[in-house]
């Protein structure tokens, strides 16, 4: 899978293809306050082809609003989840550190069809998360929306605007109905829809700023996101800061689960429109449209360049030296790797680690395609080729192409049971999972 898009330089592109519950919460940045979050596994409708019914799907949402889900860095949020859907679902946050106690399949069973359940979870670090529900996805009848959930800085990230961008592929059978994943058949072109829309228009006006959170929210695709005719200031990555950076001829390449944070200035001449584009290996295709407002300029210059997001206090430097080194390789059933519906909680560890060591993995997809490794509970480094340093961000999430290794590393910080989910760029494979221990 081969994106042309932009030349990956270290500075220039993401590696993307390329806390605990009710008790410590590390990196805080203030005493936590009260919030209250109420999920909901339900179906819905969605169009995805002009002039044709809504397709039945399944979505994770927030049961009293449609609108985004806001919290805030340091909040102690009392998460209440209902499945109003008719197969048991095992409700996961990407980007949420250290929350062990709620760490699906190994801490939390499935939630049964119209069972309910009450959680307390830390939120120790601003940034784009994403709750999901596709851990089980082999049970699931429908494909499955997943939820954006934003956690705001404790000062303003100097933009004027704060917008979403989730993507998200479907495939139809001949008869319109959505195929969930894993399964063959289905359109050979998918249809991607961006917010849940199909080629909608982001607006901005001249010398305006927008905080763009991307986030592939496809079932298996591995994604680029291109803006033409723009600056692409590329400030977090799957929720972390970044130090920043402007994105190669305005263009991301994205994981599924993977979140990017960009800073977008309005430059273009009024009333002019610009397509975003998306390739996922096959073609490019345009997704939605960035369109500059007529209205007269927000300022009569544009804003200077901003300085990094805050910190969320992850460790600055990692003992690279002494740190215990593991070998991965993903999807190979005799390493352990098993489908989460079979998983059982009593398997061996991929490894175990005390509290406080850095761990270095070797990351190796031994498949014939990309493969993409999520980590739970903790965010890791992208290590250099020659394992001397590492990239100027934080991933929980990586794709790795066929045959090739890649290395990480990340400190313990963060005491329990976590899972690994292995997931092949191919809309049949099946997801596979393992645990690793921090003791």
């Amino acid at each position: 899978m081969t994106m042309r898009f932009f030349d990956p330089t270290r500075r220039e592109v993401m590696a993307g293809l390329g806390a605990s519950v009710a008790g410590l919460v590390v990196g805080a940045a203030a005493p936590p306050t009260a919030a209250r979050l109420a999920l909901q596994a339900r179906s819905a409708t969605l169009v995805l082809k002009a002039g044709q019914p809504a397709t039945p799907i399944w979505e994770l949402a927030a049961a009293s609003s449609a609108g985004d889900v806001h919290l805030k860095r340091g909040d102690r949020c009392e998460v209440s989840f209902r499945n109003d859907l008719p197969v048991p679902v095992a409700p996961a946050w990407y980007g949420l550190d250290g929350a062990s106690a709620a760490e699906p399949l190994l801490a939390r069973a499935a939630v049964t069809s119209g069972g309910t359940e009450t959680s307390i979870l830390s939120m120790p670090h601003a940034g784009t998360l994403m709750a999901d529900l596709r851990l089980l996805d082999d049970d699931l009848k429908q494909p499955v929306r997943p939820l954006p959930i934003v956690v705001q800085e404790a000062d303003p990230a100097g933009v004027d605007r704060d917008e979403l961008f989730l993507v998200e592929d479907w495939r139809l059978a001949p008869d319109g109905a959505a195929i969930r994943p894993g399964a063959s058949g289905g359109e050979i072109a998918p249809v991607f829809t961006v917010n849940g829309k199909i080629a909608p228009d982001f607006i901005l006006r001249a010398n305006e700023r927008l905080r763009l959170r991307l986030i592939n929210g496809c079932q298996r695709a591995v994604v680029a996101v291109k803006f033409d005719g723009v600056d692409v200031l590329v400030m977090a990555l799957d929720g972390q800061p970044a130090e920043p950076f402007i994105a190669r001829n305005g263009a991301l390449v994205l994981a599924p689960g993977s979140r990017a944070d960009v800073f977008l200035d309005g430059t273009a001449a009024p009333g002019s429109a610009a397509p975003i584009l998306l390739h996922d290996g096959k073609e490019a295709r345009p997704v939605a449209r960035l369109v500059t407002s007529a209205e007269p300029p927000l300022r009569p210059s544009r804003l200077s360049p901003p300085a990094a997001l805050p910190s969320n206090g992850l460790p600055a430097n990692l003992d690279l030296r002494s740190a215990l080194r593991f070998d991965v390789a993903l999807g190979a059933a005799e390493a352990g790797w098993v489908r989460p519906s079979s998983f059982p909680a009593s398997s061996a560890p991929a490894f175990r680690a005390k509290a406080g060591r850095t761990v270095v993995l070797a990351v190796k997809n031994p498949g014939p395609v990309a493969t993409v490794f999520h980590l739970h509970g903790h965010h890791f480094r992208l290590l250099d080729r020659l394992d001397d340093g590492w990239k100027p961000y934080w991933l929980d999430t990586l794709a790795v192409e066929p045959g090739q290794t890649q290395r990480i590393a990340f400190a313990t910080t963060a005491s329990g049971r976590w899972l690994i989910e292995s997931v092949a760029a191919d809309w049949a494979a099946p997801r596979l999972v393992r645990w690793y221990a921090v003791e």
